[in-house]
């Protein structure tokens, strides 16, 4: 997987902003509280501007709207009932609706629809109230009523699309985590599944080669020397892989280092201290990176199964056919006539892993014996391009 291109500095700046802004709701509340505070005054009757300014007190709870919605909806309406009932005050409707309108959006926003369509219906319970004392002395009493009544049904709406926009926002919050914690399963059963074919294979070969020199000690001591230097070959090559595999635990995509390739099948024909022939056809060198790494594996895994289980003189046969857009992999052994070498522990692992390599590229997986006592394994992966 391409590792995602990072945002461009301004888009972080924006990011960084908006989160800043999440922290600090009342950031967002400044441009509110100034409409209130600056909106004309339309108070009536005699009294200092300490006395007619007073109901403003009411507006107070709006800064706790968030902690207590519904406590402070019931304190706005109460303010609001005071205001309207009041000649004084009663004239000072834009503040009032607003303030209003403000708690409707609130509780809307926040899922209590209920309570909100109580707050609605106080709402126009009040509106009709005002209207009936007041409204008689404007020059349109029906338009004063039914012209502010626009005002809570937008209330409504935004608080029901912020609502929606939020929800939107934690399902894909929680869809990228989910996403997030898929990817990190896969990483880690794909490093599984290279960790078991790494170490099954070469300590099979460890193993059987140390085997092969005790019994060969007094015979031949070139021999000796020969599977001597198998083992310390394999064994630095596996720690080699080793390596690699934790550079990518610990540092990720980008840490990966170049990855075995069917170039390297002679290598590991050789490595297994078997007679095997080795058939390439085609040209592996346009095949994909992670579909080579996946045949590599697969052939590995198949002559690990041979070193542990077929007899020290059983002969195989790998053949790699490149044939776009296929790749089909064949790997076969003989029976043999030996006794049979002591059995090698097995995590059972081997097929199932061939199999989930096959699965990622849609191909097909067979695995038997043969009517001599031998065994193949076939394998198909499909490269689309």
């Amino acid at each position: 997987m391409t590792p995602r291109a990072p945002p461009p500095r301004y888009v972080r700046r924006v990011e960084r902003l908006v989160r800043w802004v999440r922290r600090h709701r009342w950031t967002v509340d400044l441009p509110l509280y100034g409409v209130f505070v600056f909106l004309a005054p339309n108070w009536a009757g005699p009294g200092t501007y300490a006395v007619r300014a007073f109901p403003m007190l009411f507006l107070l709870p709006l800064l706790l709207r968030r902690r207590y919605p519904r406590t402070v909806a019931v304190l706005i309406i109460a303010g609001a009932a005071t205001v309207y009932l009041n000649d004084v005050w009663a004239y000072d409707r834009g503040r009032t609706e607003l303030a209003m309108a403000v708690v409707l959006f609130n509780l809307v926003k926040l899922r209590y629809r209920w309570f909100a369509a109580l707050i609605a219906f106080a709402i126009v319970v009040l509106d009709v109230q005002w209207a009936a004392l007041y409204a008689p002395e404007t020059e349109y009493p029906t338009f004063t009523l039914v012209s502010i009544l626009p005002l809570h049904i937008a209330a409504w709406a935004l608080g029901e699309f912020f609502r929606a926009k939020e929800q939107l926002t934690t399902e894909e919050e929680k869809r990228d985590d989910a996403q997030a914690r898929a990817a990190v399963a896969e990483e880690r059963t794909r490093i599984a599944r290279e960790l078991h074919d790494v170490l099954a294979h070469s300590m099979s070969v460890i193993v059987l080669n140390a085997e092969g020199a005790k019994l060969a000690r007094h015979r031949d001591p070139a021999a000796v020397d020969r599977t001597l230097d198998t083992i310390v070959q394999t064994g630095r090559d596996a720690l080699a892989e080793l390596r690699r595999l934790l550079e990518v635990l610990h540092a990720g995509q980008a840490a990966r280092s170049p990855q075995p390739t069917l170039a390297e099948l002679r290598a590991l024909v050789e490595q297994s201290g078997r007679d095997v022939t080795l058939d390439v056809t085609g040209d592996p060198g346009t095949l994909p990176a992670s579909a080579a790494l996946q045949a590599y594996r697969i052939v590995q895994e198949a002559l690990t199964n041979m070193i542990k289980h077929a007899p020290a003189d059983a002969t195989g046969r790998v053949s790699v056919a490149f044939a776009p857009p296929e790749v089909r992999i064949e790997v076969t052994n003989t029976g043999g006539h030996a006794p049979p070498a002591p059995a090698l522990p097995s995590s059972g692992r081997g097929l199932t892993g061939m199999r989930q390599r096959v699965e990622m590229y849609h191909g097909e997986l067979t695995a038997g014996p043969l009517p001599d006592g031998g065994y193949r394994v076939r394998a198909t992966l499909v490269v689309r391009p």
